[in-house]
């Protein structure tokens, strides 16, 4: 097990051996899940903007104005 302590901040060192084990570099991102009282941690893949626009013709409950207007920027 390891451990890291948290600062007055919220912030935590990521431990070394958690690092590597997850091939982690500067500006990846971490996803946390929530499992009662106790949380998983695993790096976040990236969006696949191009994958995204692919299947979005396939999915008729994603084809709304709304929709197109929440996933402009992305």
């Amino acid at each position: 097990m390891t451990f890291a302590k948290m600062t007055s901040k919220g912030q935590v060192t990521v431990p070394k051996e958690v690092r590597v084990k997850l091939r982690l570099s500067p500006g990846d991102v971490l996803a946390y899940e929530l499992e009662g009282d106790s949380v998983r941690v695993h790096k976040a893949e990236g969006f696949d903007g191009q994958w995204h626009r692919a299947v979005a013709g396939t999915l008729d409950e994603w084809h709304s104005a709304e929709d197109d207007e929440a996933f402009r920027d992305l």
